[in-house]
């Protein structure tokens, strides 16, 4: 098979690539992506994924999957299943080469007694509190503590017995002996292993009574997979020098890491920690709730894998921190919709139009594109008939300035259909107006009249007949503020930035009939609302449950420039 040419550097790690390859370092290309299944995957994690397997598709080089399962309390099987599902979903695939850091948990071990037997790791009997303390602090050396000078023997017997379960959690740590003094806090004497005993981890059960630290466990995992560029985000530089020294002391094969800025979003969180909180004290139904960042919320709300790979590749790979604009990632689903996505007619907040000389029990059919931007999507028919429905706001009794849409004695278009004149209205016993009175012109058919006369406006209808009765659930930005979690000069509980108006349901929307059949993730633009996704509460049979992948307009950059 002849090989791809190398790819032109179009950013910083791929320049660092070419250079390897060209030096010799390395003659191939193998990445990785390393989970931790403690959670679902967000777009944060999409960046990391389409670098890592991007990058070994660009090669001609190989990719894997390694969950780095090293901590039994916080993971568990459905992450894992969820991590591959939402992967697969994006249009990537790792083939035969799905691995675990518990794979290597016997090497590991072996590793680590090499270490012990070399002078340069020692079990510490103290707390992980008198640990932090020991540490130091970024201006001030940390201290030794004072089990460092164990021998190597009482070493080996005691970390062999932390192994064999003869002491509770936290009583004792495998720690690495490197230099308490070092500038960089992560070569102080780090952490390699601790004791766990509850709870089961989710491939191994009991056989572990010691669980090695992520810092022990991600260099040599790579190692053994044979790894040739471990792509990491960008607090893992600082852990970069323990990565090189745990793999030169042990005298094995090194990868080299390289980083690269993880992705920040305004009016966003990406902490697993916070968004667990917003699952866990209901603030949101769920990871796939559809305002969450999760690639599951986002797939739900009627993003697509095409949408987000392209915003991914718009941002680029940069080396420096950088929040990035969320309407960007909302243009490019945008974008991708308004290829793709079949135009529909909607009515959200409905207001009963009577057409009173439109005769009594006609129905026609008028023909709408399917999709103007896509010649090939062709037609469909729409009924037509005496009484529709038409948005709420379409209508004014006394309208303000430059408002074109109905009113006592102005002419509109309907879309696809004819010119109407409202003649008058009927309100409720409340002052509600809750019909509109017309009358059509059928010499207009199909949209224009043939004595030349315009209309400044055009909306849209359903047949009440024929209309389809929906929920659409109108979704909008979790937070209400762009750094929901602060900056470095202000502290923020992310909680109180929560937006009141991130969820409208409206539970009476009238739809045209062409929709009846419609499944969960088909989506679709309603004409002049935004573009929409069958949502997975929708049953056979029962109610469809519409929600908002997004408005057709950045209404937050206009809310926003007016309070500037």
């Amino acid at each position: 098979m002849t090989k791809k040419p190398m790819p032109a550097p179009t950013d910083f790690i791929r320049d660092e690539i070419n250079q390897d390859l060209l030096s010799g370092r390395f003659d191939r290309v193998q990445t990785r992506f390393p989970p931790e299944p403690n959670g679902y995957l967000h777009i944060g994690h999409a960046k990391a994924l389409a670098i890592d397997f991007g990058i070994a598709h660009d090669y001609d080089g190989i990719c894997s999957l390694r969950y780095d399962d090293t901590n039994p309390v916080k993971e568990d099987v459905e992450y894992v299943d969820s991590i591959k599902e939402d992967i697969r979903w994006l249009g990537w695939d790792w083939d035969d080469r799905e691995y675990y850091a518990s794979d290597y948990f016997p090497q590991l071990y072996e590793y680590a007694l090499k270490l012990i037997r070399e002078g340069k790791a020692y079990v510490d009997d103290l707390s992980a509190e008198q640990i932090r303390e020991y540490r130091g602090t970024l201006t001030e050396p940390g201290r030794e503590s004072p089990y460092r000078s164990r021998s190597i023997e009482e070493n080996l017997d005691l970390f062999q017995r932390m192994k064999a379960g003869e002491f509770p959690d936290g009583s004792r740590v495998l720690r690495a002996k490197i230099d308490m003094a070092s500038g960089n806090i992560n070569l102080r004497d780090p952490v390699m292993y601790r004791i766990l005993h509850e709870p089961a981890h989710h491939r191994t059960g009991y056989d572990w009574n010691i669980y090695p630290m992520y810092d022990f466990a991600h260099g040599q995992s790579d190692s053994i997979e044979g790894v040739t560029h471990s792509l990491c985000s960008l607090e893992y530089e600082d852990h970069r020098p323990l990565y090189e020294w745990f793999l030169k002391e042990l005298e094995i094969y090194a990868p080299r890491q390289l980083e690269f800025a993880r992705l920040n979003m305004n009016y966003t969180v990406m902490s697993k920690r916070k968004l667990l909180r917003l699952v866990n004290d209901g603030y949101v139904s769920g990871w796939d709730d559809p305002r969450m960042p999760t690639l599951r919320g986002l797939r739900r709300r009627g993003y697509t894998p095409e949408a987000i790979l392209d915003f991914i590749k718009r941002i680029g790979v940069a080396k420096n921190y950088s929040v990035i604009d969320i309407a960007l990632l909302e243009a490019a689903v945008r974008e991708d919709l308004n290829q793709r996505a079949p135009r529909k007619m909607a009515v959200l907040n409905p207001l009963k139009l009577t057409i009173t000389n439109y005769p009594e029990g006609q129905v026609e059919w008028m023909e709408a594109l399917n999709n103007p931007e896509d010649p090939q999507a062709g037609t469909r028919k729409l009924p037509f008939s005496r009484s529709l429905y038409i948005e709420q706001e379409d209508f004014r009794e006394d309208p303000p300035p430059k408002y074109f849409r109905l009113t006592p004695g102005r002419e509109v278009r309907l879309r696809y259909a004819y010119f109407v004149l409202c003649e008058d209205f009927v309100k409720d016993a409340d002052g509600n107006v809750i019909e509109v009175l017309c009358t059509y012109d059928p010499a207009t058919r199909g949209g224009d009249a043939p004595d030349g006369r315009k209309v400044k406006s055009t909306i849209h209808w359903v047949s009440a007949a024929h209309a389809i009765p929906a929920e659409v659930r109108l979704y909008d930005r979790l937070f209400s503020r762009p750094d929901p979690e602060g900056s470095a000069e202000e502290e923020v509980d992310f909680l109180t930035c929560l937006n009141p108006n991130s969820l409208q349901v409206l539970p009476q929307t009238y739809l045209e009939p062409s929709l009846a059949d419609s499944a969960p993730g088909d989506r679709f633009q309603f004409e002049r609302q935004g573009y929409f996704c069958v949502d997975s509460d929708s049953r056979e049979g029962g109610k469809l449950i519409f929600n908002r992948t997004v408005a057709l307009k950045d209404t937050w950059a206009k809310i926003e420039k007016s309070l500037q």
